[in-house]
């Protein structure tokens, strides 16, 4: 039995340890987030550690800021990373390009192991390998050159890439995914691809077999467009002689039936959510949903509950699709737990870029926490407080809510007569004068209530009813509305 934290492989234990991988390209996009959220879940979940590396090797969709939004987002997403480029633990640099002299010395020693080769070939003979259809497939050519062939372009400084060498013939490679099970693919369907560029920079799939394995990663876990290319990737590690980590493979999330969600479109940005009024731990947790599902189907969990229910078996092969709607109800929930103070602070700066920043938000966050699903709902919500439109009573209250008028101006005239000498302008006193106003007039209290709170918002649905639209509107801007309003019937 192995201890927590470790797995067995070949009757020797090593620790769990997963990796977070992210491009410095822009943006978080959702799909990447949710892979750093199951690497981290996995990894706590076994006692293991949780590394964050940056991968810039493509220095050319390098986005300016995009590392400090990395950062950013892992601390508000909960993601508390155990090792990285600002907690080195022995295993750094945790930045691809401040690695660069470790690929060009591992590529070699592919070379000499017999897992690659170099290519001297120009960019007019590839060109010239496209068949019929546009497909280019590298030929082995430059596989063919002698030992002193090599060392003289070498020494020439011709310019050269440096090949994986493909085995030959019928074979295949294969693994076993923890996600999709047995994975195999043909050497016959695989090409001598780049593992280093001619500027000395590691392609992708050659700088991230290096790291993993030079990081110690027991579990790769990412996108399943890599499934079919992880059988590369093991033929470097074998002919390296290292052990292979064990794969884990995530379904696409969709935007619909057809599309994916696509950081190149701009999809899914987790800062854009947030600055919409979303809760990191509301994004948090329904991302975790999008491909997987705890045994006991709870949909609502913080950080630490999902890392105790995770488990692979959960996570499902088909893709998922990003239904905001869902991620809004969900946020809302969250909204109604938090305490008045902190919803409060939170929402403040929406009510601030509201109409109605004139009014006591402290009075209007107790009636909204409920009633609203994100923060952004806010202003929405209140901005009637500094609009009130003329609108026309008879449509309101006759056409819309089928109110008779007669009704509906005997309740406004009471109404006003019931608050005119009123002091004391609290919620629960407005609504004691209400309810007394409609049984001295044999009224339904109901009727009153209805009318007044439209008389006084023009809105069909608000935050509050008629007394606690009143008491935040104030006695002089109560009064006026309600005359107006009766005007208008």
């Amino acid at each position: 039995m192995s201890r927590p934290g470790a797995i067995m492989s070949d009757n020797v234990t090593r620790r769990v340890r997963t990796r977070f991988a992210p491009s410095p390209t822009g943006f978080m996009h959702i799909g990447n987030l949710r892979t750093g959220l199951y690497a981290y879940m996995f990894a706590k979940k076994n006692g293991g550690d949780f590394i964050l590396r940056i991968e810039d090797t493509d220095q050319e969709r390098y986005v300016e800021g995009a590392v400090e939004k990395i950062y950013s987002t892992l601390v508000k997403a909960g993601l508390d990373y155990d090792e990285g480029p600002d907690k080195d633990k022995g295993f750094g640099p945790y930045v691809q390009s401040e690695r660069k002299p470790l690929y060009k010395e591992y590529a070699e020693k592919l070379v000499e192991l017999g897992g690659a080769y170099y290519c001297f070939c120009d960019k007019e003979r590839l060109e010239s390998l496209a068949d019929e259809n546009g497909v280019k497939k590298y030929d082995k050519h430059c596989l063919q050159l002698s030992r002193e062939e090599v060392d003289a372009k070498l020494a020439e400084g011709k310019p050269y890439v440096i090949r994986q060498n493909i085995p030959q013939g019928e074979g295949e490679s294969s693994y076993n995914d923890l996600v999709f099970g047995d994975v195999s693919v043909a050497y016959a369907d695989m090409e001598d691809t780049i593992l280093l560029k001619s500027d000395g920079m590691p392609t992708y799939n050659f700088a991230n077999v290096v790291d993993d394995h030079l990081m110690g990663i027991t579990y790769v876990i990412r996108g399943s467009e890599y499934l079919s290319s992880t059988p590369k990737y093991n033929l470097l590690y074998d002919s390296f002689g290292w052990e292979r980590p064990v794969y884990m493979h995530l379904s696409p999330i969709m935007k619909d039936a057809t599309r994916k969600l696509s950081k190149r479109f701009g999809d899914a940005n987790f800062e854009d959510f947030i600055a919409r009024g979303f809760l990191p731990q509301a994004i948090i947790n329904y991302i975790a949903l999008l491909g997987w599902c705890p045994k006991d189907n709870r949909e609502k969990m913080t950080l630490a509950e999902m890392i105790e229910a995770f488990s692979t078996d959960g996570i499902s092969i088909s893709a998922s699709i990003f239904d905001e709607m869902k991620m809004r109800w969900l946020n809302g929930e969250y909204l109604k737990e938090l305490s008045d103070d902190e919803f409060y602070r939170l929402g403040k700066p929406y009510f601030d870029a509201s109409k109605a920043k004139g009014y006591d938000f402290k009075k209007i966050a107790l009636l909204l926490k409920t009633r609203v699903d994100i923060l952004s709902d806010i202003p929405s919500k209140v901005d009637f407080l500094a609009e009130y439109s003329e609108f026309d009573q008879n449509i309101y209250l006759h056409q819309k809510m089928k109110v008779d008028l007669e009704v509906a101006k005997k309740s406004i005239e009471i109404s006003i007569s019931a608050l005119e000498n009123l002091t004391d302008w609290t919620n629960q006193v407005l609504f004691e004068t209400f309810v007394a106003a409609a049984e001295a007039n044999a009224m339904k209290k109901g009727q009153i209530l209805w009318v007044v709170r439209i008389a006084l918002t023009g809105q069909l649905v608000t935050p509050g009813g008629a007394s606690e639209m009143a008491e935040i509107l104030g006695k002089a801007e109560t009064l006026k509305r309600l005359k107006f309003a009766f005007s208008r019937i």
